[in-house]
């Protein structure tokens, strides 16, 4: 076992990498004359919103041999998580994320993840099983699935874990990583089979179970041996079963500045609230409060706010 990789609270797996967002809004990329740089990637972000509630998150991932690789091991540090397991690839690129900002519900994306994204390189040898094992949260997404050897990586770390509790899903389909979507739903079937909670919204679920209707969806999930499904309904909140019942929470809203960073701040506080013990409902009101908070702001990992931020919120019903 590594040093203290026993006292792990949250261990995410996946991607990583450096958005570049732009500080104009409502303008194309071509007309876009200054930009922001920020660490970047779900799993990243998780990992970060995770360290703010004072958990001892720690990353599995790769970057490249470059710059921006150096600037993403050291921002992964600055804000609190454990990168030893951040491994440099000494062949790919660090990838880089674009976005253009049209508030309040447009956010385009364009990935430059080409030939392939150092992430996707992990491989089982990178794995800390011990870690995998003893973390109080396994995150892990769907597009750790999408390329071999980061897919066998997964398995590897599913089959380790073994089913224990908190080894959280995010569905997180992205159609740009997958030949086609029969090919995603195999994967993320495959992978449902070591879940405990699966998270994602109802697109996410038409791939992974075949429903878009939120308590089907939710039933399909726990059908699959889930034990908690959360599906995440956009302006009609978030609705979660489990085999005791169904809970649903109305959304926070917000003036949106930027909506990318708003499902990756709710995983943060999901996995604080589950690592706290609190009530289903509880979780899902603080979670969804975190998410519209990083919505209402334009980065997304130094955006993450922190426990007494949220809480306040949830006392008073406002912004302080």
């Amino acid at each position: 076992m590594t040093e203290n990789s026993s006292s792990l609270d949250v261990l995410a797996i996946g991607r990583l990498g450096v958005d570049v967002y732009p500080l104009q809004d409502g303008v194309g990329l071509e007309d876009v004359d200054t930009f922001g740089k920020y660490l970047g990637g779900s799993a990243a972000n998780v990992s970060v919103a995770a360290a703010r509630y004072g958990r001892r998150s720690a990353l599995v991932s790769r970057v490249g041999d470059d710059p921006f690789g150096r600037y993403l091991l050291r921002e992964l540090d600055r804000l609190g998580v454990d990168n030893r397991y951040v491994h440099t690839d000494p062949a790919l690129k660090t990838p880089i994320t674009f976005c253009e900002i049209f508030p309040p519900d447009d956010f385009p994306l364009y990935f430059y993840r080409e030939p392939k994204a150092p992430d996707l390189n992990v491989e089982s040898d990178d794995l800390d099983l011990d870690a995998v094992r003893s973390a109080g949260v396994l995150w892990f997404t769907a597009t750790g699935l999408s390329q071999e050897p980061s897919r066998g990586a997964h398995l590897a770390a599913l089959e380790a874990r073994a089913r224990r509790e908190f080894t959280v899903f995010d569905l997180d389909y992205r159609p740009m990583f997958w030949s086609d979507p029969a090919e995603a739903r195999a994967a993320v079937g495959e992978a449902l089979g070591h879940a405990t909670v699966a998270v994602g919204n109802r697109e996410e679920c038409e791939v992974a179970v075949g429903e878009t209707e939120p308590g089907r969806a939710a039933d399909a999930l726990l059908e699959r041996g889930v034990t908690l499904a959360i599906v995440k309904q956009g302006p009609k909140g978030v609705l979660a079963k489990t085999a005791d019942g169904t809970v649903e929470v109305p959304p926070y809203f917000v003036d949106v500045v930027n909506g990318l960073g708003a499902g990756d701040a709710f995983g943060g506080a999901l996995c604080h609230g589950l690592l706290s013990g609190w009530d289903l409902a509880r979780i899902l009101r603080f979670a969804n409060v975190a998410g519209a908070l990083v919505a209402s702001r334009r980065e997304c990992s130094t955006a993450m706010p922190d426990e007494a931020e949220v809480s306040a919120i949830l006392e008073t019903g406002v912004r302080s």
